[in-house]
């Protein structure tokens, strides 16, 4: 501390740009979170990533390898088995939405539909590895977390990302998304589906289709019906998602309601050389 008892204000004679303890300051943190911002964004254009297909999902539903994993934690891993069969479905959800939606080739308006996850492990690392199955880019918007926060192998490294703002990292998962696919999960996941379903609910967000895949999970989980029945949600908005039982069906619902023929206006539109 310094004789005002004030922090010291970074590294004497390092360049601030330079400087990691002038940048951690209180007094910085909205530049950090635009620098969040930035590094994304800048990516994500360089790459022509002009519209994404969200897939949100448990991190700790098992791989089949890691099912077969020596040394694995037994007890845990006999509860989730039963859920292991959804990283199976979020994969091959990733392979369909990368071959056939438009991630593969960039067109003058750039990439369509590319899949982007939290980066994590579990259902994320599916729908990336799905991805990665047939030679699609795909996006992990990784958030830094006490546990669970390794991004997994299978997103493009170069869209890749760590974040630290919780918000910043909602903000770029939402922008660009066409469509959320949702599969079983916890707190993390529901507070981004409701999220999702919110700004539709309210008109905040451009129109974004939402599909939540495994009805057995979804119906015996969350009370929909329940909501409607005390008035606390209209019974138009349940029309705001569809539950489906398979990745087939949910990349069906996405053509039904017009993935594909979705103009680039309903989509923010990306930033580019406005001065």
């Amino acid at each position: 501390m310094t004789g005002n008892d004030k922090p010291p204000l970074g590294r004497p004679g390092v360049l601030a740009v330079d400087d990691s303890v002038f940048l951690k300051r209180d007094e910085l943190r909205g530049i950090r979170f635009a620098l969040e911002y930035e590094r994304a964004e800048l990516a994500l254009r360089d790459w022509g990533v002009h519209s994404t297909v969200i897939v949100f999902g448990s991190a700790r539903i098992p791989s089949p390898e890691r099912l077969r994993e020596p040394g694995a934690d037994a007890a845990l891993l006999d509860r989730l088995a039963p859920l292991a069969r959804y990283y199976d479905m979020a994969r091959e959800f990733g392979r369909i939405v990368s071959q056939r939606g438009g991630a593969l080739e960039r067109t003058l308006d750039g990439r369509h539909n590319v899949i982007a996850t939290g980066g994590g492990p579990g259902i994320m690392e599916a729908a990336n590895r799905g991805a990665a199955d047939v030679g699609a880019p795909s996006i992990g918007f990784n958030i830094a977390l006490p546990h669970e926060q390794a991004p997994n192998p299978y997103s493009t490294p170069e869209l890749t990302f760590s974040f630290h703002y919780f918000a910043m990292r909602k903000m770029h998962l939402a922008m660009r998304a066409r469509a959320l696919a949702v599969f079983p999960g916890g707190f993390g996941t529901l507070d981004e589906l409701f999220e999702i379903l919110t700004l539709q609910q309210t008109g905040k967000g451009h129109r974004a289709t939402v599909v939540l895949v495994g009805g057995e999970f979804w119906r015996g989980t969350i009370g929909f019906d329940a909501l409607v029945e005390r008035g606390l949600i209209d019974a138009g908005d349940q029309a705001l998602y569809r539950i489906v039982d398979s990745a087939e069906e949910a990349w069906a619902y996405l053509l039904e309601r017009g993935l594909l023929e979705q103009a680039a206006s309903d989509i923010t539109p990306l930033p580019l050389d406005e001065g």
